[in-house]
């Protein structure tokens, strides 16, 4: 049962890991499109994933929630 515990935590640490490189790349993507407008898209391409998660009513909300708990708990 050891191993297995074992096995789950470098998974989710490496989960971690590369969750955190990529709001790390999502981050200076947003500073460069901020200092280079239009170079990126990238403040376009987030403004179109929240709109579709409004579009998506409560469901969409409760997803915001979700992702944001799982966030914030690790």
């Amino acid at each position: 049962m050891g191993a297995i515990m074992g096995a789950l935590s470098t998974v989710g640490g490496m989960a971690k890991a590369l969750t955190d490189f990529g709001l790390t790349v999502i981050t200076a993507l947003v500073v460069v499109d901020i200092l280079y407008p239009s170079s990126t898209m990238i403040i376009e391409n987030i403004a179109i994933v929240v709109d579709q998660f409004g579009d998506g009513g409560v469901a969409g909300l409760i997803v915001i929630l979700l992702f944001m708990v799982l966030y914030r708990r690790g």
